[in-house]
C-alpha cells in the first residue's frame, strides 16, 4: 500500500491533534508544576497565608500580564524571606521567575510581567530562613492571545 503526500499530511495531522487533546498531554503542566513547587520547598507543603499575589482577575491580553507578590516579613537576621518562586500552570514550562531576598531587603516586594498561554492559575511560592513555606494562588481569565491561545 503507497501513501500519496496528501495523505500522509492527513495522518500526521491526526496523529498531532490527538497527541495535543488527549488527558496525558494536559495533565503534564500540572505534574511539572507540582514538582517544580515540590523542587522549591525541599518536599514540604506550602501553608496557606503570609504571602500575598497580586494578579488581575481578567487580562485583556496574555502576552504582558502584570504581577506582584509581597510577603509579610519582619526582613530582620532572624526572620526573612529567602525567595519566591512564581508559576503558571497552564504553560509548557510553569516556572515564570525566581525573586532572592536577603534581610537587607528590607522588604519583600516584587513586580513583574509575565506572558499566559491561556486562562490558567498564577501561584506564588515562599520561601523563609528557617524552612517554612507560604503559597498562595490566583486564576487570571485571559480573553485574548497569549502564546497562542
Amino acid at each position: 500500500m503507497t501513501l500519496s503526500r496528501r495523505q500522509a499530511l492527513g495522518l500526521s495531522a491526526g496523529a498531532a491533534a490527538v497527541l495535543a487533546f488527549s488527558p496525558t498531554f494536559a495533565l503534564s503542566a500540572t505534574d511539572d508544576t507540582d514538582a517544580a513547587i515540590k523542587a522549591f520547598t525541599g518536599g514540604a507543603t506550602p501553608a496557606e497565608g503570609t504571602v500575598s499575589l497580586d494578579t488581575p482577575e481578567i487580562a485583556e491580553n496574555g502576552n504582558t500580564v502584570p504581577v506582584g507578590v509581597s510577603v509579610e516579613s519582619p526582613m530582620t537576621e532572624d526572620s526573612f524571606v529567602e525567595s519566591v518562586l512564581i508559576l503558571a500552570d497552564g504553560n509548557p514550562n510553569p516556572a515564570v521567575a525566581t525573586f532572592h531576598f536577603t534581610a537587607l531587603s528590607g522588604i519583600a516586594e516584587a513586580k513583574t510581567r509575565i506572558r499566559l498561554a491561556k486562562t490558567q492559575n498564577v501561584i506564588a511560592v515562599a520561601k523563609m530562613n528557617d524552612g517554612s513555606t507560604f503559597i498562595d494562588r490566583k486564576e487570571v481569565k485571559v480573553t485574548i492571545g497569549g502564546c497562542g491561545g
